[in-house]
């Protein structure tokens, strides 16, 4: 039964000049032909379950989260040009730690960001999954990063947003306190930031 728990959104991007939408799984992440439903390819993360975070696309790589793997999330980059069962042959990279169980990955250029439950930001380079920096954010997370104006917004359960640069340093810029904790990860549109906490909706 823990085997039919995901709660990711799916992934529409295109490959080759045609359109894919990956679903991750419990268990698998699969691809689908949008057209069709017909599956293009699939990857068995094996103990994977509950996955909460939305993968990202980019550079020929989706990078998918496996939820709960053996009571630690991971973050693998799948090659997306596969037929059929690619779990051998395509998995270019798998990251073992630093992945947080709420928050989706987010893609800056080369560089990949990661925050973890417990405050933990981490920038990776995209493409190899090697570690370039870390920084303490302080809190715990459940909302996703967003990056605007070449600055990370992170938001806290705890109703703070801490501000870093958009670089492997991840120098904090700025932090800044609100009432009520924030679970839903912030809309970013017309120069302004759309942020919910469990009593207001803040602009």
């Amino acid at each position: 039964p823990m085997f039919r728990k995901s709660f990711s959104t799916p992934l529409v991007f295109e490959a080759a000049g045609k359109a894919q939408m990956v679903v991750p799984g419990a268990q698998w992440f699969v691809s689908y032909e949008t057209e069709t439903g017909n599956e293009i390819w699939r990857v068995d993360n094996g103990k994977g379950e509950t996955v909460a975070p939305r993968p990202v696309c980019g550079a020929g790589l989706v990078y998918l989260s496996t939820g709960v793997f053996s009571g630690k999330p991971q973050l693998w980059a799948v090659r997306v040009d596969g037929q059929g069962d690619v779990t051998q042959t395509h998995v270019a990279w798998k990251l073992p730690s630093s992945v947080g169980f709420m928050a989706s990955p987010l893609l800056v250029g080369r560089e990949l960001y990661l925050l973890s439950d417990d405050g933990f930001a981490t920038c990776l380079d995209a493409l190899s999954g090697e570690i370039l920096g870390k920084a303490r954010a302080g809190g715990n997370y459940a909302a996703s990063p967003v990056c605007a104006e070449g600055r990370i917004y992170c938001f806290s359960r705890e109703g703070k947003t801490v501000v870093f640069r958009a670089d492997r340093e991840l120098a904090i810029l700025a932090e800044n306190q609100l009432d009520g904790p924030v679970f839903g990860s912030p809309a970013f549109a017309n120069s302004a930031i759309y942020l919910r906490t469990d009593s207001h909706l803040y602009c």
